[in-house]
């Protein structure tokens, strides 16, 4: 490791004084200008988790849903999963050293994670379509070759395309070829395999309506579209041609205003999903004839998914494990309908993919999927390799089941959520249970929510347990919650600390909208009583 040549690179990233940066789920997201340093960094960092896992990992430039100006940067393990979370420390520590300190940063770093500095690394980058982009992966390219990486550049690709990428890659290939055109072959081919058996189960053309948030995906579905079979029509709106990323439009927009995007042209009853920056998350919706607007979220998703699931293990005779995995924000609705109607087990665990990630892997299919629209099917080894074995001997009702199962398994990037991946899924499903997405929305009935945010001085003064549902301080903030929540029907609230900004995050649910803002509004009362500021 040649500490002159990385000071001498590093001098032309040079860290802004004072700037603090904290490396969480998201990885590192802010303003663009502000983030050159941290780039060159992760660079460093990257070429050191390859050398100590003898892997290639994935660096990906973007900031997601955020706004166009802001830009962030993750890195993607081994398997296409979450950095670990100890080399997330190694990540923080890295941006925060200031420039006299880095040399031994990174010589600690190596010595407490035992890395072999003899051993080659390999990095593989991709970015999204901010203007910020392509002079941010630039400098990441320069910290990998400066620590004697080697590298590849896949330019612009959606988040769960790295992942995927990075997942064939350190799978000989098993998980799938490492181009661009692997990706789109392997869940094309998935996709109409399995869309074959959808033959007596109602239209025979089927149209979307896709907002891509001015985003990635615009790009991404723009070349894929030749692969799919002409049965389904996508449709692109907020392709990036006109437009701001993210603004007014995409997932995080539809679902966190609950309404539909601007530059979509919407009639009556028609299919539209919108995707979010960086195409990891999918949110559908429709208006009725009356001109109400229904969003499908991530719960709905859900249980759309694990239905058809435990239909084809249920008609394969298999009694594997199924489990969908919700955090706090899952409607409770959509709990009861899986856990009272469907039988399906459902488990709760902190906000964060990488939590939903952890607990799905305790089952032989785990289904997870957050209330804002990202998430994916895991399998695991034992199960995928029974759902093949039993596609090639199974025959009749038994066999086309089991066969169905193995083109799901294809059909969904198990390295992460994908908004494509995950869309092709959900149009399979409807086509062959002969579904509308009215008929879809009327599964269960939401009960009314709010999120609402309330400005603290310092968000560290809360702090909870059960999976961010109960506050175990400040004393007395849980006490007084549980006494709003008596006073109205069906109704659930809770409170947890943001993960990246000082502001408390509130969520209430109750069987009227009345009861429901009754219940948030008593509970940003109690919460500025104890020190918070406005919302």
């Amino acid at each position: 490791m040649d500490l002159d040549a990385i000071t001498k690179h590093s001098a032309s990233h040079a860290k802004p004084d004072g700037l603090i940066l904290q490396y969480g789920t998201a990885g590192f997201r802010t303003k663009a200008d502000r983030l050159d340093h941290v780039m060159f960094r992760m660079g460093l960092l990257a070429v050191l988790r390859s050398k100590q896992t003898k892997s290639t990992i994935g660096v990906m430039v973007t900031a997601s849903h955020n706004p166009e100006d802001d830009n962030g940067v993750k890195l993607v393990d081994p398997l296409g999963e979450m950095l670990a979370p100890s080399w997330e420390e190694h990540a923080t520590h890295l941006a925060n050293a200031e420039e006299q300190d880095l040399a031994r940063a990174l010589v600690a770093i190596s010595e407490e994670a035992a890395v072999n500095l003899h051993q080659d690394a390999f990095v593989v980058i991709g970015r999204d379509t901010r203007p910020s982009s392509e002079k941010l992966s630039e400098s990441v390219i320069d910290g990998v070759t400066v620590l004697g990486g080697q590298f590849h550049d896949y330019g612009l690709l959606t988040t769960p395309q790295l992942h995927y990428m990075v997942c064939c890659r350190n799978t000989g290939g098993q998980y799938g070829e490492a181009t661009i055109d692997g990706y789109y072959h392997k869940l094309s081919t998935a996709f109409v395999e399995l869309s074959k058996q959808a033959s007596c189960s109602g239209d025979d053309h089927r149209t979307l309506k896709v907002d891509c948030a001015n985003g990635i995906g615009a790009l991404k579905l723009k070349e894929m579209k030749h692969y799919l079979p002409q049965g389904l029509s996508v449709q692109l709106f907020n392709d990036g041609t006109k437009g701001k990323l993210n603004h007014f439009c995409g997932a995080d927009f539809v679902k966190s205003h609950q309404k539909p995007p601007e530059g979509i042209e919407m009639k009556a009853n028609e299919r539209c999903c919108s995707f979010d920056g960086d195409a990891d998350r999918i949110i559908y919706y429709y208006c009725d004839v009356d001109g109400h607007f229904h969003l499908i979220d991530g719960d709905k998703i859900a249980t759309l998914i694990s239905s058809f699931l435990k239909e084809l293990l249920l008609e394969i005779g298999e009694s594997l494990t199924v489990g969908v995995v919700q955090t706090a924000y899952a409607n409770g609705s959509s709990t009861r309908y899986l856990e009272e109607v469907m039988k399906v087990p459902v488990y709760c665990t902190k906000t964060g993919v990488k939590h939903l990630h952890h607990k799905a892997q305790e089952f032989d299919l785990g289904v997870y999927f957050e209330a804002n629209g990202h998430g994916t099917v895991l399998f695991s080894k034992a199960a995928e390799a029974k759902i093949r074995q039993l596609a090639k001997e199974l025959e009749d009702k038994k066999g086309k089941a089991a066969k169905m199962l193995e083109n799901v398994i294809d059909l969904f990037n198990q390295a992460t959520g994908d908004a494509i991946s995950d869309m092709l899924v959900i149009e399979a499903i409807l086509a062959l249970k002969g579904l509308t997405i009215q008929q879809w929305d009327a599964l269960y009935t939401d009960l009314p929510n709010r999120q609402l945010k309330v400005k603290v001085a310092d968000r560290q003064v809360i702090s909870t347990t059960d999976a961010e549902r109960q506050v175990v301080k400040p004393p007395g903030l849980q006490e007084a919650i549980n006494d709003l929540v008596k006073k109205y029907k069906l109704s659930r609230a809770f409170v947890r600390p943001s993960g990246t900004e000082d502001v408390v995050r509130v969520y209430a649910e109750a069987d009227s909208q009345v009861s429901r803002d009754r219940s948030s509004e008593g509970m940003c009362i109690e919460r500025r009583g104890r020190g918070g500021c406005s919302r």
